[in-house]
């Protein structure tokens, strides 16, 4: 039987470790090892020392073995050999578009699709969120918000991250998708993860009552039913 491929993408991070702990604790448990390999990607941010540091802070509360890939100082010669051997891969927020430039430039992109489809767990908060689906709203291009259209397209559609704790987040892709600018797709509260099993959404889970996703259409926006962790 085929492994099932899960991706969870979550709307925003925080630097508060106990309330982040049942989202990690939730992708850890989709995971095929009882103790996982888990490797932080944090391109988004040039892998910035502080990100790192807190990836390895907060899964060092949890049963798994943390790792993460730099691509601005390379220290594996094999990126696919290192992706491969690990259960989550788990990207950060930061810069959608210069990531993914930076992902193309290494192969990476590629990598990915094959961890995903061997059954990795593909996990990531903000510009880890937009980057599997096919397009998304994003602050890559300067200090206006503006549409991406050159995600992975793991995941069909268009994404926003940032629903409820960035104001100018939800009316600008509710108008682009209204207007045709961006696909239908879906969107998520700061923390909320979006989880997709073999490519369709299966459930929406939150550490916190009254966060959620949203499926969003030309019509209509959608709140979805989530599960409070």
């Amino acid at each position: 039987m085929a492994e099932e491929r899960h991706i969870v993408a979550i709307g925003g991070g925080t630097r508060d470790l106990a309330a982040r702990e049942p989202l990690d604790r939730f992708v850890l448990s989709l995971a095929r090892s009882g103790e996982p390999r888990v490797c932080y990607v944090g391109t988004a941010t040039g892998d910035a020392q502080d990100g790192i540091l807190l990836f390895f802070e907060a899964f060092s509360r949890h049963r798994c073995t943390p790792s993460h890939l730099p691509l601005f100082w390379r220290e594996h010669d094999d990126l696919r050999s290192h992706v491969l051997e690990q259960d989550v891969v788990w990207v950060g927020g930061g810069n959608t578009a210069s990531m993914l430039g930076v992902w193309r430039a290494h192969g990476l992109d590629l990598i990915l699709r094959e961890a995903w489809e061997t059954g990795i767990v593909l996990a990531g908060v903000s510009a880890g969120m937009i980057c599997w689906f096919e397009c998304g709203v994003t602050d890559s291009f300067g200090t206006q918000l503006a549409p991406l259209h050159d995600g992975l397209g793991f995941l069909a559609g268009s994404a926003c991250p940032h629903y409820d704790d960035e104001e100018l987040r939800r009316p600008l892709y509710t108008r682009l998708v209204g207007d045709g600018t961006l696909p239908p797709g879906h969107a998520a509260d700061a923390g909320v993860g979006l989880v997709f099993v073999d490519g369709e959404l299966a459930e929406v889970v939150t550490p916190r009552e009254g966060a959620t996703g949203y499926r969003v259409d030309a019509e209509r926006e959608t709140a979805l039913a989530a599960r409070v962790l």
